[in-house]
This record gives structure tokens, sequence and C-alpha cells, in this order.
């Protein structure tokens, strides 16, 4: 499926992979997509929509077996305070649904921040920006491309 962020991908010329999986939507977590993708959970990348009392809408990438530290994120966002933004606003915002949200190519150019633990692997795994698809790509190129800044931003559930 060529969505816009692997339109994206090809544009700046950035080597990538995707792999279709079966979409169940009463489990979207990253967990069940990691297992039908044939990866550990904490190689896929979730992304959260967040926003803070200073930058506003932000989104946050981390991996998929960890929970999202809001503290921590605010303090790498230069924010007071940082919420998750509630479900109804998620596609407004990004033009993406629970599932397929990526920090590449969404609606607006929003600040990403990504955890620090995706520079432990040689490939990782984010959304397609459609539920069923993922992109298989190198740590450092998805960073370039998104402009994330790094930081310790998750925590175990």
């Amino acid at each position: 499926m060529k969505t816009n962020a692997v339109r994206l991908l090809e544009k700046a010329g950035i080597a990538h992979e995707l792999r279709d999986y079966d979409v169940d939507l009463d489990d979207l977590s990253a967990e069940s997509v990691a297992a039908k993708v044939g990866l550990p959970a904490e190689q896929v990348f979730k992304t959260l929509v967040a926003r803070g009392d200073r930058t506003g809408v932000l989104l946050a990438v981390v991996p998929g077996d960890a929970l999202l530290d809001l503290k921590a994120l605010a303090q790498l966002a230069g924010d007071r305070r940082v919420e998750v933004v509630p479900l109804k606003e998620v596609q407004p915002l990004t033009g993406y649904v629970r599932g397929g949200v990526t920090a590449l190519a969404c609606k607006k150019p929003y600040p990403v921040f990504v955890d620090e633990t995706l520079e432990l692997f040689e490939t990782v795994s984010v959304s397609a920006g459609a539920r069923g698809t993922q992109i298989l790509l190198a740590p450092a190129d998805y960073l370039r491309v998104t402009e994330g800044k790094v930081g310790p931003i998750a925590r175990s559930k």
C-alpha cells in the first residue's frame, strides 16, 4: 500500500520495507502488530499524539512494549506539562486513524520526540500511516526524515 508516509520515504531516497498484517479492530496494540510482523514488541514503535502547555501538539514515539512517560516527555519538549490528546482529536490533528498514526507525512509538521531505545536496533518498525501496514527502516533514517529529538520518554508497563 502506498501511503503518504511511503511516498515521503521514496522521495527522500530512504531504503525501507513494507510489511502487511491482518488488522484486528478489537486489538490494535503494538504488541499484537509486532507478533504479526514477526518482530519483538520493543522493536515496533508506536506514535502517540500529545499536547504540551508550551509546545502545543507533538508526537511521541515509544516502543510497543512500553508506556509514554509524560513527565519525561514534558522535560524533553520544554513543557511544564504534557497530556495525551483525546482519541477523537487524533485523526483531525494528524490525518491518521488510531492504529495508523505515524510521524511520517502528518497533516501538519508537529515536533517529534523519540524514545532513545530506537537507536539500539539496526531496523525498527513504525506505522505506514494506515492500519495493516508497517514500515521497516533504519533508525537514523527515521530520525533524519522526522527531525525527531531523542531522549528517555518511555517507561516499562
